[in-house]
């Protein structure tokens, strides 16, 4: 029995117009709001799925392996470059020295041990006496190529090898006092990246260029005698 009343009246009290007393027990009656409706969003709004979370990691895992992958192969052609450059170099030099010194020059090329270096000295070539020295200096050192650089191809002519016999002499190209110098083409690389280097041997003159070397002819007739 529900009763309304000013007195309190079998154990209920005053309440207002919207409250309802059952008994002895009492129940307060509101209109509903827009916050008594669940959101479907606000049991997902705290986190992500596992799926979700899974496809992050893999796209990670996989901009990762793409950058580390350029990043080394960046490397390994710098250190082809590097290489090539440093035979260039070491070749200038030893015209330099050549025709500066008036003495011959040898750039050795040591295929085995992946290095090169250059000698100085002698006043003859075919002389038994040794006077080489080993060339070490702040322009040019013993120097031993990094990585999995290595010489490619070694291909030299010059008139002294059947003079002189000699399987060494295969592996240096030899500048001489009046600035000319072996003929000689010179593949570095990695078996990915190449470099070539040629020297002229009318004028001594040397170049570097991207690529695999070209084949040499038997004869060069070099009309470039202009540094």
């Amino acid at each position: 029995m529900i009763m309304r009343t000013s007195q309190t009246t079998d154990n209920c009290s005053v309440w207002p117009a919207d409250d309802v007393c059952i008994g002895l027990h009492t129940t307060q009656v509101r209109p509903a709001t827009r916050s008594d409706c669940p959101n479907p969003a606000a049991k997902t709004a705290g986190g992500f799925t596992l799926i979700e979370l899974l496809a992050v990691i893999a796209l990670i895992a996989l901009m990762a392996s793409a950058t580390g992958s350029l990043a080394y192969g960046t490397y390994r052609k710098m250190l082809v470059e590097k290489a090539a450059k440093g035979v260039y170099l070491a070749a200038k030099y030893a015209r330099l020295l050549a025709v500066e010194k008036q003495t011959y020059c040898r750039l050795m090329l040591d295929a085995e041990s992946r290095a090169f270096c250059l000698t100085m000295g002698g006043a003859n070539l075919m002389s038994a006496e040794d006077t080489t020295r080993l060339v070490s200096d702040a322009y040019s050192k013993p120097t031993q190529f990094g990585g999995d650089v290595k010489f490619e191809q070694i291909n030299i002519i010059s008139s002294l090898q059947a003079e002189m016999n000699s399987k060494d002499e295969s592996k240096s190209i030899v500048f001489y006092p009046d600035g000319t110098a072996d003929t000689a083409a010179v593949q570095i690389g990695d078996g990915k990246n190449h470099y070539a280097v040629y020297v002229l041997s009318a004028t001594g003159k040397v170049k570097v260029q991207l690529g695999e070397a070209d084949e040499m002819p038997v004869e060069i007739v070099d009309l470039d005698m202009a540094e």
